[in-house]
């Protein structure tokens, strides 16, 4: 313990030492009880008391004192006692209530003197109200406001409630220590108060334990039960501590640790306890308990435990204590630098905000009303506040409230003329009283105070902001204060009640009056605030009900009086008899002023042109001068204005003055100001001598000065750079004087004088401004301008100086230019400083003189003189350099004649470096660097074996030549050439090489030839370069000897022994298509020598006349034959050539054909082959006779033309000519022409003689005359087509002639032209005609209502219109388009609370108004919300409920909602159905509203649960009353009130829980029972009391029973009275004792069972996860099997991303399969949205055989197209639509007992075994057919159509089998896969009987069906697409079972547990305290279910309520239960029922 106590109290510098020495305390009683207790021997006066820890259990007074005696050594004479901390002596009873923990003192008398100091374990953990109201505002919430003052207010509640007993001065002491040399800065707040026992000062110590919740034991607290005060004026009652919250948090706001000393009255010792915070963060490191600690006991006056410095001031303190009865010092230490701070630095305010919030304490009922001549006395008076504050080396500052006269509610008081006073009472004894006064206005202001603690911004100080038009005086404002226990709220105000606000009409007093008022709220404890009493909780709402009433109070006392028309009339009176305003006279009409910004106060405003104010008259054109403006103005008036509609004079509190300002030749403007800103002591000689001086101070001239030299002349010439300034300015006005701001200044502050600094240079290109400045005058030195250095561009320059006003920059003013001066000045360019080097020649090369450009530049880059002694430098280390001269001009320098010698490396060149010097620059020197090149040419090096040179004729040689430059280097020019030249025979060649790029080349080329050279010869060579004369030429002698090769081709034709030489170019006639044979040919060398054949020389022989040449004819000199041509017009050129690398020779001759014999006639057409229908043919036709090749003949003549015929089918022989054509010897046909025949290529055929010849022409159509379908129904058939949907394919036109000819002109656009209200998507556009005059419209989609429509197609050419076909359209309604939700239900039910709501009936209707069917379920959904909304939607809060699933007997098609459960609570619901048909569109019902009422009456129940009630049987009928107000209600068992028509009465009766007790409480009258009347369902139960010295056992609880008693129920339904327990006592301190109790434990239970609720809603949670988890478990599981099953490997499918691949390939191959080519049929099908419409025939059905399809399709052709019905009304609709073309069959019209059995057997089949053996595999053609869908009702229609046709292989087949059946029975069709047919009457043959091929059926026949694998993969897909929800939603399952159990094993819930085990103990101890059994479950009537939302949104169920809110639920336990269990389970299920 000594340890522990060290740490409790480290804060002190002494220890106090404490033995622990104790009786082995843990060895507990013998009953095994345990009780330790701590004892003091404080007997001995000494420092070293003794303290030992005892065991106290199972034993008696009399063992413990033994004990006592034994261990602290007590004699048996000697005297002592043994008694608590509170000196409270240790008796029997007393030992039996000492509890674990409790200090006890062993003394030689119970008032002894303790000789030092000891202390007191105590505990104080946070009370439970920490958690249930832990919600509420924060404390420190100061909305802006510094929360200081506040806190230090909370320690002044506590001090004027611990002083409220006080007959004396009540005296509070808040001293501010801090004074450093007295210790760290401290707060001390000190009372003479009542003090607190150690019990209370345990109490305060535990956060939020208030005075209702402390008990009242003698060892727990030293008060009796709290009683409530009585009221008193202002309720000035001092009970304003309240709660147990904010002495802790004003403390530890303010420091870090408090020291509480008290002393209570009467006791002998004083108490102390610290609390710091440094203390709870060790605790909490050390892991002890943090919430417990010691309370030193020592006698008045002892300091001994302070010794530290920082609280060296508490011994002056302590010192204080001797002479006190009782007292409390706070004492407050760690006070945090800011708040030192702001306590010092703003010690008038926070003051002031004190003696504000307890005005009325400090005093009195009345206020500080300074004006009364009588200040308030009374009770009140008795109250001393007094604040000091204590500095180092300052005088203390000492403020008492009472003396402080500022603060808010001393100015309302002050400031009002007149007062109103009124009150009200709500429920539960809450009283208000108010008061109202009235602030007048006065002259030229409002005398509402202002609020110094608000900042506004003031109006004064903008000129411009002249309209008072706000509400003024009070403002935004609002009028009340409100106090509760007579002490200010501070955060709560009240704008205005109905009755005091301005009317919204017309009112008797104006407006602007109901702004003058101020008031204050005074309340009693009936009304809730906030724990730190800030604001309060519902004042505002509860004053506002409709049901309160004010009354006035006068002198006291209440009338019952109209509260609006008394105020009305008083605030009238108060405006009359206090207001004191201005006459406005002279009106002169009204106006609108445009610079008021708010558009609505623009208009109207009255003008008037005098006015009457506080006994002046002011009048138009007076001279003026303002006030509190700024500026101030002076000038004349214009006008007065007044805001409203105004006719005549009138009086006003304020107004507006219009003034023009003077001097008007300065100010040129009106001003508009408030008429209370002219000044009205101002004089008009005063006026008009400040317009004169005003006119006196205006700016003059300018004095200019140059500091710092460098003055600038006029007209000066500058070097560029040179510095200007600086420059000093001043203005100076007319009288010399300088200044800085215009005249008139106080007017206007922001026309400050400014001097603006211009530098302009006038460039070229144009004005350039380079500087520009602006100075202001700095008060202590004038306007200045800095040196300006960045002068250097050369030219003209102006300096301008100029005034200029502050904010525009204007330079005039009032008509006048400001003073300015100029300068004009120039700059030139400066010394040589440095120089550039110019752009050199581009080529530079060896030995060519060229020019250096040098240019020399001063320091800023311009271009400057040179010096004459200019000489410059070449330096280079690998060239000779050398220049001729220096030549000057101007700024530029050129070194002229610069040559450079050197070597180059090619011709391309090689880069040097030359340095440039200029001596005598600052920067001397420059590198350049150059390219150069080889020089121009200078001599020719030619490169030879020896000077002669040999050569065969006929062959060239090369020579090597270079060009070098004059250093040698190799060198190249544009355009050099080298030749060489061969002299001495004719005609040689000569040799030229282009050495332009290289300067290097070898010479070369043709062969040397001479011809006819016969021995050698001798030439020249001479190379040379022609455009080079100065190069001399170089020469060479080359010997030429004859050649041997091939020189010359000879070609000789042989007839017989005779060859004869074919020269060149000979021509040889021959017979056509005959052969020329022997020709040869000879070759010869140079010297005429024929040249022997070898078989090398055979190769290079070729010849143009064939490829394929005979090696062995070649080398005998042979040709091959010449095939002579066919076509005598095609002579065949034919060439002999040889050719080797040295020489190509040729020869060559022509052969040209001759006609042979005549064979045939020839046709020719010389023209264009086509001809126009009706026209002729524009070319003509030639025949001629020719031979076998078709080579013309001469054997026609002119007598040939009468033998020639022509002929044709569809010739027109009308116009035809044959003429004789002499020129050409030939016949000429003219004037063919056909008759209108079909157009094509036509043939004509020629005879002459035995001769035929054929000739095709083409017979094209004529011009465009009309338009017709391509492959389209006839113009007169309708088209059926539905809305929204397109036509079956596009339509096709094509451009026909006038005989219906397709023709084509793509000139021709076709158009389409429609009806209005048909609209088609996308718009027609016009469409040309394609290159085979057709245009294709496409298959648009149509848009419009049901009926019939034309659309016409016409063609356009050349603005000639084309008729086209028209066709009728008729447009049908959208059988599967939604539009519209029928919903029917039982428009006369009834809806109870928590029943069921009628069956809802939804239909989904489509466009043909019919329901629609097959669709899926969950598109379908219900929403339900509490009211009405204005929308056509739901609001978001709505409930979705899902449709029922259907019943066996309801109606396809259909939805129904059926068992939705009514919400609980009655009143209106609104009701909407939605259907999604899409993802982007919804459809919507319109809303329904129900009324929900209220269900069947099961009990009587009170609005509110009371508390329970605690009595005593004494003679006080406050302590008997058991209910004071009570209503009781019938409800139904949803706690909606009921009943309403019940008439009876309530029997209130007391029972005993325990059936035994024969002790039954009486009623007042010592009755049984008592009755009250029951009327329209609600029962007033008012002042139940208990009978004085009623029977009943004390401390016993005993139970009222309300029953109700109500004619017409019976005991089987007899309403459920309610139960209310109570408590019974016959003692009063003991009923009180139990009262605190019983209001703890009622607490508990609430707790108790709101955590219960709240954990069994978590675990029923998690049983539902848990069972959610098992159902996907299982069913994945199930889908892996089916998977498997279906060949799909589920190992694989370990993760959603992988099922959907897997998803997608699957899909993939059933879209590959879906697109592969199987046979389809083409019939349009008809719609099917209509459910009673199952489609076409051919639709039907697929058939997987080609051969059966085909037979079986042509078998039912007649068929194929009928659209099946289910209903004869469908088929007479379509019949309609259609107009009677499309036929129909209805399955209701069938007579089905004609049907066929489709099990029965074949024909040949009897009895189970075969008649015969038949042929040909026959079958059914039924079980042939596959149906895709509909099963039933296609066997049907098929069973009908095709009865008991039989399929066969072949006829043969077919025949046998028939010719066998007959034999037995009848023998139906049959058909054959061949295709033939065999009728039932035996016929067959024919083509009626035999079906065409499948393409001939264009379309009409019966699909294929899907293969297997198709439906393999549906099926796969759609197990996946199961096995993916399933995946997901066990994942999602398991993660919200996962989450959820680390929610529950959060520390929360944890934490929650162990206060939920607390709590259960806490319940358990106080009800063995009460004496009672554990706490009884009550039934359903005396239990109350609270409301867990309110009533605009309550609760509607759904499936998912429980598990979507449960996260919600678990946030707020309490405001949760309701919507998570009902009283009569735990589980929250509510019986439903239906009411009858």
């Amino acid at each position: 313990m000594a340890a522990d106590s060290n740490n409790q109290n480290s804060n002190n510098s002494q220890t106090l030492q404490l033995p622990t020495v104790s009786c082995d305390p843990s060895t507990p009683g013998p009953s095994g009880f345990s009780r330790r207790v701590f004892v003091f021997d404080c007997r001995v006066e000494n420092n070293n008391l003794c303290e030992k820890v005892l065991e106290s259990g199972s034993m008696t007074l009399a063992d413990f004192t033994g004990i006592v005696c034994k261990v602290f050594s007590i004699r048996p004479d000697e005297t002592y006692v043994l008694t608590t901390t509170a000196r409270k002596q240790i008796d029997e009873a007393r030992f039996e209530e000492i509890v674990e923990g409790n200090t006890l003192y062993v003394l030689h008398s119970v008032d002894q003197i303790l000789p030092v100091a000891t202390r007191e374990h105590i505990e104080f953990l946070p009370h439970y109200d920490t958690i249930v109201k832990s919600g509420m505002y924060e404390y420190y919430a100061s909305e802006g406001q510094k929360a200081l003052p506040y806190a230090f207010a909370e320690l002044i509640d506590n001090a004027l409630s611990a002083t409220s007993q006080n007959n004396d001065i009540r005296s509070i002491d808040i001293r501010l220590l801090f004074d450093e040399s007295h210790g760290k800065p401290a707060v001390v707040v000190l009372d003479n108060g009542s003090g607190m026992s150690i019990k209370q000062l345990n109490n305060w110590a535990v956060y939020r334990l208030s005075k209702f919740s402390r008990k009242d034991h003698e060892f727990e607290s030293d008060h009796s039960g709290y009683i409530r005060p009585s009221p008193v004026p202002r309720s000035l009652n001092s009970d304003i501590s309240y709660f147990g919250v904010g002495g802790k948090q004003a403390v530890f706001y303010i420091g870090q640790s408090t020291r509480m000393i008290t002393r209570p009255l009467g006791s002998l010792d004083v108490h102390e306890l610290v609390l710091s915070k440094d203390d709870f963060e060790k605790k909490e490191k050390k892991k002890e308990a943090i919430y417990s600690g010691f309370i030193r006991n020592r006698k008045p006056g002892d300091s001994s435990h302070i010794t530290t410095d920082d609280e060296h001031f508490l011994h002056g303190i302590i010192s204080e204590e001797n002479g006190k009865d009782s007292f409390t010092a706070v004492v407050i230490t760690g006070v945090q630098a800011e708040h030192v701070s702001y306590l010092k630095s703003y010690f008038h305010l926070w003051t002031r905000e004190l003696a504000h919030v307890y005005h009325y304490y400090v005093h009195g009922p009345n206020g500080n009303d300074m004006k009364s001549a009588t200040r308030n006395t009374g009770f009140m008076q008795n109250i001393d506040i007094q604040i000091s504050m204590s500095e180092k080396s300052k005088q203390t500052r000492v403020v008492n409230l009472r003396e402080i006269n500022d603060d808010m509610q001393t100015r309302y008081i002050n400031s009002s003329a007149d007062s109103f006073e009124f009150r009200t009472r709500v429920e539960d004894d809450g009283v208000v009283e108010g008061i109202i006064r009235y602030h007048p206005f006065l002259y030229d202001n409002e005398t509402y105070p202002d609020d110094p603690n608000i900042v506004s911004k003031p109006t004064d100080d903008d000129d411009e902001d002249c309209i008072t038009l706000d509400k003024g005086a009070r403002g935004k404002r609002p009028i009340f204060e409100c106090f509760w226990n007579g002490r200010l709220i501070p955060y709560t105000t009240v704008d205005d009640f109905e009755w005091c606000s301005p009317p919204k009409k017309r009112a008797t007093v104006p407006l602007e009056c109901y702004n003058r008022i101020s008031g204050v709220l005074f309340t009693n404890d009936r009304f809730q605030v906030s724990t730190n009493k800030l604001t309060f909780m519902d004042l505002e709402l509860r004053l506002k009900d409709k049901d309160i009433l004010f009354t006035r109070v006068v002198n006291g006392q209440e009338q019952r009086m109209k509260i609006l028309k008394e105020f009305t009339q008083w605030l009238k009176e108060c405006h009359e008899r206090w207001d004191k305003q201005v006459k406005f006279t002279s009106f002169r009409g009204t106006m609108t002023r445009t610079d008021v910004l708010t558009k609505r106060m623009q208009n109207p405003w009255a003008r008037f042109a005098s006015i009457e104010w506080d006994g002046k008259i002011y009048r138009e054109g007076q001279y003026v001068k303002s006030v509190k403006t700024q500026p101030i103005f002076y000038g004349s008036i214009t006008q007065f204005l007044l805001f409203g509609d105004h006719d005549d004079d009138v009086y006003s509190t304020g107004g507006e003055v219009q003034i023009s300002l003077e001097p008007k030749a300065l100010y040129d403007e009106l001003k508009v100001i408030p008429i209370s800103k002219i000044d009205r002591n101002v004089s008009v000689s005063v006026i008009k001598k400040y317009i004169d001086d005003e006119m006196a101070r205006l700016p003059d001239r300018l004095s200019v000065t140059w500091p710092e030299g460098d003055e600038l002349i006029q007209n000066d010439v500058r070097s560029a750079g040179t510095p200007v300034g600086a420059i000093r300015i001043e203005i100076l006005n007319k009288r010399g004087e300088a200044m800085q701001k215009l005249p008139g200044a106080s007017h206007n502050a922001s026309k400050k004088l400014l001097v603006e600094l211009k530098v302009t240079w006038h460039s070229p290109t144009g004005d350039i401004e380079t500087n520009s400045h602006i100075s202001q005058h700095g008060g202590k030195w004038p306007y200045w301008f800095k040196k300006m250095e960045n002068l250097n561009q050369l030219g003209k320059y102006t300096l301008k100086l100029q005034t200029v006003l502050n904010e525009s920059n204007a330079d005039t003013y009032a008509g006048q230019r400001l003073p300015s001066q100029v300068y004009e000045f120039s700059i030139k360019e400066g010394k040589p400083d440095r120089f550039s080097i110019g752009t050199l020649e581009p080529l530079l090369r060896v030995g060519v003189p060229f020019n250096i450009p040098v240019e020399l530049l001063d320091e800023f880059g311009h271009p400057t003189h040179s010096p004459v002694d200019l000489k410059p430098v070449l330096e280079s280390s690998a060239l000779d350099l050398s220049y001729v001269a220096t030549v000057t001009k101007g700024t530029n320098c050129v070194i002229e004649g610069v040559k450079a010698k050197g070597p180059v490396n090619n011709y391309t060149g090689k880069n040097y470096s030359i340095k440039v010097i200029l001596p005598g620059l600052k920067e001397d020197s420059q590198l350049l660097k150059i390219r150069l090149l080889p020089g121009p040419p200078f001599s020719l090096r030619v490169k030879a074996e020896s000077e002669n040179l040999v050569l065969e004729n006929g062959a060239s040689f090369p020579l090597l030549v270079e060009v070098l430059d004059e250093a040698g280097n190799i060198t190249a020019q544009p355009k050099m050439t080298v030749s060489c030249k061969f002299l001495g025979a004719p005609n040689l060649p000569m040799y030229i090489i282009d050495c332009s790029n290289t300067g290097v080349g070898t010479l070369t080329g043709p062969p040397v030839y001479v011809k006819n050279i016969k021995k050698d010869q001798t030439i020249k060579a001479k190379i040379e370069i022609p455009s080079c004369k100065n190069i001399e030429a170089v020469e060479k002698t080359v010997k030429l000897v004859p050649s041997r090769h091939v020189a010359r081709l000879e070609i000789l034709s042989v007839d017989g022994d005779k060859a004869t030489l074919l020269k060149q170019d000979d021509e040889i006639s021959w017979t056509a298509g005959d052969s020329l044979q022997n020709l040869i040919f000879r070759l010869y060398d140079e010297g005429d020598r024929e040249i022997p054949i070898t078989a090398g020389l055979a190769q290079k022989i070729k010849v143009n006349w064939t490829p394929k040449l005979k090696k062995e004819d070649l080398i005998e000199g042979i040709l091959p034959d010449v095939m002579v041509p066919n076509s005598i017009k095609d002579p065949r050129y034919c060439q002999v050539s040889f050719q080797d690398e040295r020489v190509s020779l040729e020869r060559s001759f022509t052969v040209r054909p001759l006609p042979d014999e005549p064979k045939r006639i020839k046709a020719t057409l010389n023209g264009d082959c086509s001809l126009t229908m009706g026209e002729e043919l524009t070319a003509d036709i030639y025949l001629e006779i020719t031979d076998q090749y078709g080579n013309k003949t001469n054997v026609l003549s002119s007598s040939a033309v009468n033998s020639v015929g022509v002929s044709s089918e569809g010739l027109d022989k009308s116009s035809l000519q044959v003429i004789w054509q002499e020129s050409l010897q030939l016949i000429v046909i003219k004037g063919i022409k056909f008759t209108p025949i079909a157009p094509g290529s036509k043939e004509l055929c020629f005879a002459w003689r035995s001769f035929v010849e054929y000739m095709r022409v083409n017979l094209i159509a004529g011009p465009p005359a009309q338009l017709q379908f391509v492959d389209w129904p006839k113009a007169d058939k309708h088209l059926m087509v539905v809305n929204g949907k397109e036509f079956e394919k596009p339509f096709t036109l094509q451009l026909c002639d006038q005989w219906a000819n397709p023709t084509c002109d793509p000139q021709v656009k076709v158009v389409l032209l429609k009806d209005n209200l048909l609209k088609m998507a996308p718009v027609p556009q016009p469409q040309k005609v394609d290159k085979n005059g057709r245009a294709t419209f496409a298959a648009y989609r149509v848009y419009a209502p049901k009926g019939e429509y034309n659309i016409t197609f016409q063609g356009i050419l050349n603005k000639s219109t084309l008729e086209g076909p028209s066709v009728k359209i008729n447009v049908l309604p959208d059988s599967t388009k939604p539009v519209k939700l029928l919903v029917e239900y039982d428009q006369d039910a009834v809806f109870p609370a928590g029943g069921f709501l009628t069956v809802f009936t939804v239909t989904v209707l489509s466009e043909d108004g019919n329901g629609m069917r097959n669709l899926n379920p969950a598109m379908m959904s219900m929403q339900m919300w509490k009211g009405r909304t204005s929308g056509t939607r739901p609001p978001e809060h709505a409930a979705t409920l899902m449709c029922s699933k259907p019943k066996e007997n309801e109606k396809e098609g259909r939805f129904y909602f059926r068992d939705k459960i009514i919400p609980d609570r009655v009143g209106e619901y609104s009701i909407q159905f939605s259907f999604t048909v899409d993802k982007t569109r919804m459809l919507w019902s319109e809303q329904f509203v129900i009324n929900v009422e209220p269900n069947d009456p099961v009990k009587l129940m009170p609005d509110v649960q009371p508390p329970t009630p605690v009595v005593s049987n004494i003679r006080s009928i406050a302590l008997r009353i058991l209910v004071n107000n009570l209503r009781l209600k019938i409800m139904d068992e949803y706690d909606n009130p009921t009943g309403a028509n019940l008439d009876g009465k309530v029997v209130v009766t007391i029972k005993s829980p325990n059936e035994t007790d024969i002790e039954i409480p009486q009623f007042q009258g010592k009755v049984r029972q008592v009755q009250f009347n029951l009327s329209r369902g609600c029962a007033e139960i008012v002042n139940l009391i208990l009978a004085e010295n009623s029977p009943g056992i004390d401390g016993t609880e005993y139970i009222l029973f309300f029953n109700p008693v109500v004619p017409g129920f019976v005991k089987e339904n007899a309403l459920k009275p309610f139960e209310l327990p109570f408590m019974f006592s016959n003692d009063c301190k003991k009923q009180q004792q139990i009262a605190a109790l019983t209001r703890e434990k009622d607490q508990i239970t609430q707790s108790v069972v709101a955590y219960k609720s709240l954990f069994d809603t978590n675990n029923q949670l998690v049983t539902e996860l848990k069972c959610q988890a098992r159902e996907a478990s299982v069913k994945e599981v199930h889908l892996k099997t089916d998977l498997r099953n279906i060949d799909i490997d589920v190992s694989q499918l370990t993760a959603v991303e992988h099922i959907e691949v897997m998803m997608r390939v699957k899909a993939a191959e059933r879209e590959k399969i879906m697109k592969e080519p199987r046979r389809i049929c083409t019939i349009p099908n008809t719609s099917k949205g209509n459910p009673d419409v199952l489609g076409k025939i051919a639709h039907l059905a697929h058939v997987a055989d080609n051969e059966a399809a085909k037979v079986i399709s042509w078998h039912l052709a007649s068929d194929m197209d009928c659209v099946v019905t289910l209903t004869t009304d469908a088929a007479r609709q379509i019949f309609k639509d259609t107009q009677g073309r499309q036929q129909v069959l209805p399955l209701d019209t069938i007579y089905r007992k004609n049907l066929p059995d489709w099990n029965k057997s074949l024909p040949h089949i009897r009895n189970g075994r075969c008649c015969f053996e038949p042929l040909g595999n026959p079958v059914f053609v039924r079980d042939l057919l596959i149906f895709p869908e509909h099963l039933p009702n296609c066997k049907i229609v098929f069973g009908m159509l095709l009865g008991d046709t039989i399929l066969l292989d072949d006829l043969d087949a077919a025949n046998h089998y028939r010719k066998e059946v007959v034999k037995l029975t009848h023998c139906p069709t049959l058909l054959t896969r061949q295709g033939d047919r065999i009728r039932s009457n035996g016929k067959f043959g024919g083509l009626q009987n035999k079906a065409p091929s499948l393409d001939k059926l264009r379309g009409m026949y019966f699909g294929a069906p899907l293969p297997p694998s198709y439906h393999k993969l549906t099926t796969q897909i759609d197990l996946l697409q199961q096995y993916r929800t399933a995946f997901m939603k066990l994942r999602d399952v398991k993660s919200d079972i996962e989450t959820h159990m680390q929610y529950l094993k959060s520390p929360e819930m944890l934490k929650k547990r162990e206060e939920l085990q607390l709590q259960e103990k806490q319940l358990q101890d106080i009800e063995m305290k009460l004496g009672m059994t554990p706490v009884r479950r009550t039934n359903g009537a005396g239990w109350k279910r609270p409301v867990s939302e309110s009533e605009d949104s309550p609760s509607i169920s759904t499936k998912r309520t429980r598990r979507d809110s449960y996260r919600t639920q678990n946030t707020d336990v309490v405001s949760s239960l309701p919507a998570l269990s009902s009283p009569a389970t735990s589980t929250g299920t509510v019986t439903r029922k239906r009411k009858v």
